[in-house]
């Protein structure tokens, strides 16, 4: 199976826009910004630059990229 958007128990930022219909290049465009607040995105926070835009599916991370990527829909 070569699909990247879920492996094992790892939920990519690829099935993530999917089920929210967003473009991934955007996504990481929001996220490297969210990634600089820590206070409101604690988890997110803690993503290293240059590592895959992946968690593992009880991450509370998770939550946190539907939140960041949320934010700016208006």
């Amino acid at each position: 199976m070569t699909d990247t958007t879920t492996t094992d128990n790892t939920i990519t930022l690829k099935a993530i826009c999917a089920q929210l219909k967003i473009d991934p290049y955007d996504a990481r465009v929001k996220l490297r910004s969210a990634r600089s607040d820590a206070k409101q995105y604690p988890h997110l926070s803690k993503h290293k630059a240059g590592h895959a835009w992946a968690w593992p599916k009880n991450s509370p991370a998770i939550k946190e990229v539907k939140a960041a990527l949320k934010v700016d829909a208006s």
